[in-house]
This record gives structure tokens, sequence and C-alpha cells, in this order.
């Protein structure tokens, strides 16, 4: 379960779950908007989906790097990696259901049979369409045999099997029980191999998510104000989220509980002269945006406007080291850098997580900047860019953008926030 699950689950945010955020707009009138949200344009329309022409060039790219890693196939259940190479949305259930890919002749489909129907009408979607293999089980029937059946109609035999990381356990272990003359392999690879370099479509969708989210909350800024829970703060960007056609969802902290993290679950009410964390971001056909933004209503204490100033540095050091045939690890070192050379502490005493994780169609992928990942930078790649100090007991200041490695560096998706008291650069009634 990741960070954002695990808020929503602890009813962090008053607001139905993300897929459903968009409904707020039928229950919340026009008037009920603050004025800043109400401004906000409806942006969706900007964006344009992943072709079937793009999706072909993945599937190619994939057995180029099965090649090279010399797996026979891969295979993947529902999920991201599947939306990714099909744009299909399937979710995994007891019932397998799944994708495979030979390095060489069609690919095909395990599914339940009842389910054919459902995946037919969408296989518009997929590279090969209707002439895609489909391989049909009752629910009396094994799935695992009909994937060792699939994958010998088409001459597999013998050979590497890679498994998409995120499949399910019980699918992978059934599988390998099923085809003893296949070797099953971590298949990361090949798929993060693909989805770890975006192509310029995908970086737009990016962009679009990331303008997004900054209309937000800078909307929500100028529309909160203390004695406003955090609660209420985060509804409202829901609603600025669902106001631009899109579903968002922040995580807000204030005062000592922005020392967390990733927040807490009591509730909280922005005070005058605290710390107020946001976190989070937004979905634009599948890609995401993850964007942190901290500010006081009220006057920053000297240790608030000291600690801003070095993450800021900070964040600028990592954006400056992130550049093709760096390592990973080096952007994380030279954000760390600055804050042990302020006095702040090494290691992980203050800045106590990595400075960013890779980010496209989920909200955190390969590959991470952290220490012990020599993996090399290379134009494409998408990361955050989020030092952050944290002083128990008394505030939380981080700042992320998200930031694209091209071929003479690295390029933030958004401007750096300027200050504490105007983190968007003018004042909240400009």
């Amino acid at each position: 379960m990741d960070r954002r699950r695990f808020l929503r689950s602890g009813a962090l945010l008053a607001v139905p779950a993300l897929g459903q955020a968009q409904q707020l707009q039928l229950h919340d009138s026009e008037a009920a908007l603050p004025p800043a949200v109400k401004a906000l344009k409806y942006r969706i329309g900007e964006a344009k989906g992943i072709t079937l022409a793009e999706r072909e060039m993945r599937l190619a790219r994939a057995r180029e790097l099965m090649a090279i890693s010399t797996f026979d196939a891969i295979l993947m259940a529902g999920g991201t990696s599947l939306t990714y190479f099909t744009g299909l949305r399937w979710g995994n259930s007891e019932r397998m259901m799944c994708f495979v890919l030979p390095a060489k002749g069609n690919p095909f489909f395990v599914v339940p049979h009842f389910e054919e129907g459902r995946l037919r009408e969408r296989l518009d979607t997929v590279p090969g369409g209707q002439n895609v293999r489909l391989y049909l089980w009752q629910e009396d029937e094994s799935s695992y045999e009909l994937v060792r059946k699939g994958l010998a109609d088409g001459g597999v035999l013998t050979g590497t099997l890679g498994i998409e990381e995120r499949t399910p356990f019980v699918f992978a272990n059934e599988i390998a029980r099923a085809c003893p003359n296949l070797h099953l392999v971590d298949a990361t690879p090949v798929v993060a191999g693909c989805r770890m370099i975006k192509s310029p479509a995908e970086l737009a969708l990016m962009r679009l998510a990331c303008s997004i989210t900054m209309q937000v909350y800078e909307a929500a800024w100028k529309s909160a104000h203390p004695g406003m829970t955090t609660r209420d703060f985060s509804s409202l960007c829901v609603r600025a989220y669902a106001h631009m056609g899109v579903v968002g969802e922040t995580n807000c902290q204030t005062g000592p509980f922005s020392a967390l993290p990733h927040g807490s679950l009591t509730p909280q009410v922005i005070k005058e002269n605290e710390m107020v964390l946001i976190d989070d971001g937004c979905l634009v056909e599948g890609y995401q945006s993850d964007i942190s933004r901290a500010w006081v209503y009220g006057k920053p204490t000297d240790t608030m406007l000291r600690h801003f100033d070095i993450v800021h540095r900070a964040q600028a050091a990592a954006r400056d080291a992130a550049r093709p045939g760096a390592e990973c690890q080096q952007v994380d070192a030279a954000a760390r850098k600055v804050v042990a050379d302020a006095g702040l502490g090494s290691d992980y005493q203050t800045f106590v997580h990595r400075v960013g994780h890779g980010i496209g169609m989920d909200g955190h992928e390969w590959p991470y900047l952290v220490r012990g990942n020599t993996t090399k930078l290379q134009p494409g790649m998408t990361f955050s860019d989020e030092p952050a100090t944290f002083v128990p007991s008394e505030f939380g200041l981080r700042l992320e953008d998200d930031m694209v490695i091209t071929a003479n560096g690295a390029e933030l998706l958004t401007a750096q926030s300027p200050s504490l008291e105007y983190p968007f650069g003018r004042s909240p009634s400009s």
C-alpha cells in the first residue's frame, strides 16, 4: 500500500476515494467554490492520449531488450505495466488474467472465459487488436496450464520467462509449477528499460499534470487561512482538481505533524506562524505529478527561514548534478552535501529520505535517486527532486518538483518555490 492509499484509508481526507473524486463536481455548486478555485480553467481537453502506434513501438523496444537479456517471453498480469504496453486498465483478483509477449511471434492473453466480451471490446487499444491470441479458461480449468500451452503454441517449450515484478506471487508460483521446463526470472530489465525512458507524448502529459497541480495548489493557498482544518484544505484541492477535469489529491500537514515525512492521521487545524506542508498531485491520461510546497501564514521563524534556504539550495544542487551519464546516487549525494555542509547533520539525520524517485504512470517507479544506485541517467528519465529537512516535534519542510533528464542536464517541470511567505511568487491577494 503506497502512502496515498494509506492516508486515504485512515480517513485523512473527508472526500471519496481517488477514483470517485470527480463526483464531487456533481454535489458542489459553482457558487460554493472560493473565487480562486472557481477561476481555474477546465484543462483536461489539452491532453493527448498515447496512440496505438506508440504502444507498437513499446512492444518493439521490449523485444529489443528481451534479446539483450535472453528472455524468451515476458508475462504481466493486471496493473500499470499492462496498461503501458496494451492500453488496458485491468485489476487483479484470484482469477488470473495475463498478457504474454514472446520474443518472437504474436502475443496472447490468458483470460477467464466469462471475461472474453469485456476484453474483446477493449482490444482496439492493443497492438495487433482483434488478431491477438486469446486463451480462455472455465472456472474448473487451470489458467496456468494455458500459459504453458500459449507459449508452446508459439514454439517456446523451454527457456526463460520474465515475470513483471508486480505480478501476484501466487500467479508466478503456479506458472512455475505448470511450466517446469521454463526458468522464471524478474522481467524488470525489460519492463523498466522501456518505462523509465519517457517519450515526447508522455512528457507532454506529465507537464500538463504538473501545470494543473501548481494551479490547484496556488488556488488552494489563496483560499485557505488559519483556522481551516487540513482535512478541509485537502478536500478543497480535490474539488479544484475536479473543476479542472482531472482526478487528484493533496496530503496537508501542519505544525509538528509536518515533521512526519508522510504525515499523520491526527485531525489538524492550520495555525498562524506554523508550517503548512502539502504533497501529492494529479493524474492526466494515466501520467502523474508529484509536487510538494511548504509555507507559513504569518511570520516564519528564523529557523524555518534557514531550513528553507538550505532545502532550496539542495534542490538546485540535485538538479544541477542530474545529467546524462551521472549515477543516480550522485544526485542524492549532491543534495545531501548541501544539508550536511549547512550543519544540519550528515547521512539521514534531518534529511531522512532519498532525494527522489522515478515518476511516470506510477507515482514511484524506476529508477531511484538514492545512495548505492549506480544506474546511469539517460535523456528522457523523469524523477521527483525533493530534498527535505525534518525537525521532530517542530516542523518539516520539503520542496518537491518533478524533473526530466535532457541531453545537456536536467529541467524542472515547474519553477522552484521562491519563499515560505509567497510559495508561488506573489501574495494571496494578487
